[in-house]
């Protein structure tokens, strides 16, 4: 008997133990998918991506072409490029940038894949930024604005309607009216512009050359190193080869004209004693 309640016991603690651990999260489950805001998880708001990468020099050409493409693919009517530059601003040193109109649904992923394409380039992200705008908010700002001008024309208009007006006053509503039908178009024009940020996001892709960022890895150190001094002896390199362009020919010149000097000066004592006259 003794032995059987033993047993029930060690069989109730392996059953809440395992309910325990099923019900934690596992580390890939918590482990970070990169930046991103869902579209869906704030509906009204007007996001806009930016993104800014590193990646080595000679490849950033590459991946402009990638993330080009991949606009291309999903369509004009998902996807836009509005903007592009590559930019050659000194040795090993380019910078370059691609600007997109994306679906807002669609923006989250493809900012996803634009990094992926980076790190398989042997790049790396080193900043993004996704700010937003409740335009659902300034939308309805702006439409509560206009049912109130429409109710001022509304007004303004059955006083224009009787027919013992006089001309002073109808002069001076009919001022009053265009300046409303103005600000209802001015109003109109505002939520266009409000409803185009909530249809389309834009996003930005910055390249600039340089390594890849290193990670938190024990060889980490040993590549910054590495890193650092192959770039002083490139730069200590340049300062010489900088030198000797300079100052090369001129003491090439100098050289050749010592050289002319010992040849002539031996000859000169002689000549000297040849044209002397010999004394009578």
């Amino acid at each position: 008997m003794r032995t059987i309640w033993v047993s029930l016991f060690l069989l109730l603690g392996a059953c809440s133990r395992s309910a325990e651990v099923a019900s934690e999260p596992s580390r890939e489950e918590q482990a970070p998918s990169g930046p991103g805001i869902a579209v869906t998880a704030a509906p009204g708001v007007a996001f806009a991506y930016a993104y800014a990468f590193s990646l080595p020099p000679t490849r950033i050409a590459a991946a402009q072409e990638t993330h080009a493409a991949a606009c291309e693919r999903l369509g004009v009517a998902r996807c836009r490029i509005t903007g592009m530059r590559y930019q050659l601003v000194g040795e090993n040193d380019i910078r370059g940038m691609l600007a997109f109109k994306l679906d807002p649904t669609l923006a989250r992923a493809f900012g996803k894949s634009g990094i992926a394409a980076i790190e398989a380039a042997d790049g790396r992200l080193v900043d993004a930024e996704i700010s937003g705008t409740d335009a659902g908010s300034a939308i309805r700002s702006l439409e509560a604005g206009k049912a109130a001008a429409r109710e001022e024309l509304s007004r303004i208009d059955r006083e224009l309607a009787r027919t013992n007006l006089p001309a002073r006053e109808r002069a001076e509503l009919q001022r009053q009216r265009a300046d409303v039908v103005a600000s209802i178009a001015q109003t109109n024009a505002g939520t266009a512009e409000q409803r185009e940020t909530l249809a389309s996001t834009p996003m930005t892709f910055d390249y600039r050359s340089g390594n890849a960022v290193r990670g938190f890895d024990p060889s980490a150190p040993l590549k910054s190193a590495l890193d650092t001094a192959i770039a002083s002896a490139q730069t200590t390199l340049a300062i010489l080869l900088g030198g000797l362009a300079i100052f090369g020919p001129p003491a090439i010149l100098l050289f050749l004209l010592w050289l002319g000097w010992r040849r002539v000066r031996h000859l000169l004592p002689r000549r000297k004693a040849s044209t002397v006259d010999p004394v009578a």
